[in-house]
């Protein structure tokens, strides 16, 4: 048996689990992605998005916290860029949000 350092490969592959990537489908679909986490155990969860898909991953941390798990609370935000290739090969850079919802 070996111990395990912090960040090691097994908890990425916890947290990789554990996040929700937001997309095209509707904001309840997340929030019941969301809830399902935390009931298996999760003791946190990572809401991502990026673009224009960013305020409905606050939307899903929002609905999440108030009406379904209020013992839930927002642990971390954080905001960056990612490039992006587009159909013509040129770059574009893309804003992006993690939203770390923990029990």
């Amino acid at each position: 048996m070996t111990e395990e350092k912090p960040g090691s490969q097994s908890e990425d592959q916890d947290m990789a689990e554990s996040t929700i990537l937001v997309g095209s489908k509707n904001v309840m679909s997340y929030v019941l992605a969301c809830k399902t986490l935390f009931d298996k155990g999760a003791k946190e969860v990572v809401i991502r998005a990026r673009g224009r898909l960013i305020s409905r991953a606050v939307d899903v941390a929002e609905i999440t916290r108030h009406r379904f798990m209020p013992d839930v609370v927002v642990k971390d935000i954080q905001i960056g860029t990612t490039t992006v290739q587009t159909d013509k090969g040129s770059e574009l850079n893309v804003s992006t949000i993690d939203i770390v919802l923990a029990r």
